[in-house]
């Protein structure tokens, strides 16, 4: 079972590209899998404690319930149906499923002396429901992330003993060095965890929106505790042995950089305490930034995804983050490169290709794809390539980028074949062998389309399924989903006699 999750999202508010970044990027690398003939279980989530959105309900007039509720049927599912996330599950942290086995968790680790009672006094960030230390801050007491004064908190706490593991961790992390990823992301745990770790508090006393501790109901468990653990309970911890040995652990945890050492410090040392396995990779991905600052409403660089997919289309947004921004990086967005890139790789080389093939195989064949006479080994060989380095890059080393590029320099290859090959000069010579090599630069073409169609189905799922239908695929192939990734690179599976059709435009002009 290949088991990747995105963070679960506070519901403060309605979600933004960053959100929709991590959850298409946790899509597309479930879907690749899934391709490649493997059980697949992708998970994602809301998380509905703490006091931010406590204070956000009040702001609104609602209890903290009934504002979860109301952001999540009416912001985030929608917006992952419309995105087409396939997820196979989605966690509420005020779920049963989910608060009892966390009641439980905590209960056990205070049963085994990892937990005791103790004072906190500090800095706290409400935003970030993270304890700072001084040395985080900005001048002026500012969080770096929200640039907004933290709180000066001081109440009394129960503390796990996250101090005592940092040799443990250290040496998970020498034994495991795919573990943190990427390279950066790594370095700063690593440094982070060398300092020093200081015991971590798991409960708060001043307010009541969350999971009461079992043993002391005067204060709930903390809110980054209580989350961390969604991705063991959703999948059976405490409640279905069966399923829980099954899924976990996690494959991969899709985070973004902020909370990187929440999932490769503390939720490592949590699960170390309980004796549970540790999931396989943690995978910071960057911030998205506009005008030079991390995307977020508070800076009023907040964009909603449908402002995006109503111009652009829902596959060209799934598309265009993975394809511009290497995973991992920080990367900038522009309504002028989004544009650039839709024009020139997606309408021109991909959905031009696609329209003038079944264009060609409709004039000089009346639709039916000819028999290949030869086989273009220079064709099929990039294809073969294309296919091995784009399965490494995405499904392996999640270089998105880097799949995405090893792609579409197929696609131009096809493009410059067809070029050179000039088929319609080619129709002009009305011999046996005229005729013959016409089939094959036709076929050659559209056999890449269908390869092409395979390897983007996991990106671009509606085109990808409106090409497969153009190609006549299915009749004798079976259904896109059932294709694998392997397969992809195997050169003459779409058999002569298909029927191709001009469908749709793939790609239409976009409106300025």
């Amino acid at each position: 079972m290949f088991y990747v999750s995105t963070p679960i999202y506070y519901v403060n508010d309605a979600p933004h590209l960053g959100h929709a970044y991590t959850t298409v990027a946790g899509d597309v690398l479930t879907r690749w899998h899934r391709q490649r003939g493997e059980q697949v279980w992708y998970l994602t989530g809301t998380d509905e404690h703490g006091q931010k959105i406590m204070r956000t309900a009040e702001a609104n007039g609602v209890t903290p319930q009934e504002w979860s509720d109301k952001l999540v049927e009416e912001a985030w599912k929608p917006l992952w149906q419309h995105l087409e996330i396939a997820n196979d599950d989605f966690i509420r942290t005020t779920e049963k499923r989910h608060t009892e086995r966390v009641q439980e968790f905590v209960q056990d680790l205070y049963d085994k002396g990892e937990i005791y009672k103790g004072g906190y006094e500090g800095p706290y960030c409400v935003g970030c429901e993270e304890f700072k230390t001084p040395g985080d801050l900005l001048e002026g007491d500012l969080c770096p992330i929200h640039k907004r004064p933290v709180e000066w908190l001081r109440e009394d706490n129960y503390f796990f003993k996250l101090s005592e593991y940092g040799e443990r961790l250290l040496e998970f992390y020498e034994a495991n060095p795919d573990f943190i990823q990427p390279a950066s992301a790594r370095n700063e745990v690593l440094q982070f965890v060398r300092t020093g770790l200081q015991d971590l508090s798991i409960s708060r006393s001043t307010f009541d929106w969350g999971i009461p501790i079992p043993w002391d109901d005067k204060h709930v468990i903390y809110v980054w505790v209580d989350a961390l653990l969604n991705y063991a309970t959703a999948v059976g911890y405490g409640s279905d042995p069966e399923r829980f040995e099954r899924i976990w652990p996690a494959d991969v945890h899709l985070v973004g950089k902020d909370i990187l050492r929440f999932h490769a410090v503390i939720w490592p040392a949590m699960l170390m305490a309980n004796g549970l396995p540790l999931p396989g990779k943690v995978f910071a991905n960057g911030w998205l930034m506009v005008g030079g600052e991390k995307m977020s409403k508070s800076n009023l660089t907040g964009i909603s995804p449908r402002q995006l997919t109503e111009h652009f289309g829902v596959d060209a947004y799934r598309y265009y983050f993975l394809r511009a921004i290497p995973f991992g990086q920080d990367g900038s967005f522009s309504w002028e490169d989004f544009s650039a890139r839709y024009t020139s790789e997606l309408a021109n080389d991909f959905g031009n290709l696609a329209s003038r093939v079944a264009a060609m195989i409709g004039k000089y064949f009346d639709g039916e794809l000819p028999a290949s006479a030869e086989r273009e080994e220079a064709v099929a060989g990039a294809l073969a390539a294309t296919v091995a380095k784009a399965d490494r890059a995405i499904g392996d080393e999640l270089d998105f980028a880097g799949g995405l590029g090893a792609i579409f320099d197929f696609v131009k290859l096809v493009n410059g074949y067809l070029s050179e090959q000039e088929p319609w000069k080619v129709a002009k010579d009305t011999s046996e062998e005229g005729r013959a090599r016409l089939a094959t630069i036709l076929y050659t073409a559209a056999e890449s389309l269908r390869a092409v169609a395979v390897l983007l189905n996991p990106v671009m799922p509606g085109t990808a399924e409106k090409l497969w239908a153009s190609l006549g695929a299915e009749e004798h192939l079976g259904a896109l989903a059932e294709q694998r990734v392997a397969e992809a690179g195997q050169w003459g599976r779409l058999p002569a006699g298909a029927r191709v059709v001009k469908g749709e435009i793939l790609f239409p002009r976009l409106e300025s």
